[in-house]
């Protein structure tokens, strides 16, 4: 936690230990929750909001931290001369099976080293900003940057699902930092 908080511009809060007893492999090592995240944008420091905000791991937090900072903002002004400013996301932390199927292995989501993301937010909303979804790309242009998105996404993570791979990731992004049997191993689709 403290490598993230020191980063001026991170809205990092850590979150209180569970009052209710968790089972074991649905608890959060190191659980933060995500307001926004430090950038750097044209025109210096910038943040990128998290909507709502998530509570994940801290490991995970970083990963994407370094995947706003590092590909998605440049993606981001390459592809529409904008900035990203915010990211709807939903499904962090939560005590769930996998496709929230009622048998079978935990979710990523269960040890919150997992994040779903539905849009991708460019400039300010009440100034024309502009909001790509996940599920229904409008053109070309946003259908590359959605592709572009999920290559880089696809270096960053360990896994990511999204539209295409199957009907429970046909509205949204997920990507997790679940370790594989090899470090290089990668689950992308």
């Amino acid at each position: 936690m403290r490598s993230l908080a020191g980063v001026a511009g991170h809205r990092i809060r850590p979150i209180a230990p569970a009052t209710k007893p968790e089972p074991e492999d649905c608890r959060v090592v190191d659980p933060v929750v995500i307001e926004a995240l430090a950038v750097r944008t044209a025109a210096g420091p910038g943040e990128v909001r998290l909507l709502p905000p998530p509570t994940v791991s801290c490991e995970l937090a970083r990963a994407v931290s370094l995947w706003l900072d590092t590909s998605l903002q440049p993606m981001a002004r390459g592809a529409f001369g904008r900035e990203l400013t915010a990211l709807r996301v939903g499904g962090g932390h939560e005590c769930r099976r996998r496709n929230r199927q009622t048998q079978g292995q935990l979710s990523e989501h269960a040890t919150g080293r997992a994040l779903d993301i539905f849009a991708f937010q460019l400039g300010e909303e009440k100034q024309g900003g502009l909001a790509v979804s996940v599920e229904r790309p409008s053109g070309l242009e946003q259908t590359r940057f959605l592709d572009g998105v999920r290559q880089s996404a696809c270096g960053a993570f360990m896994t990511v699902l999204g539209p295409g791979s199957d009907a429970a990731h046909a509205n949204h992004l997920h990507v997790d930092i679940q370790q594989r049997r090899a470090a290089s191993s990668r689950f992308c689709q």
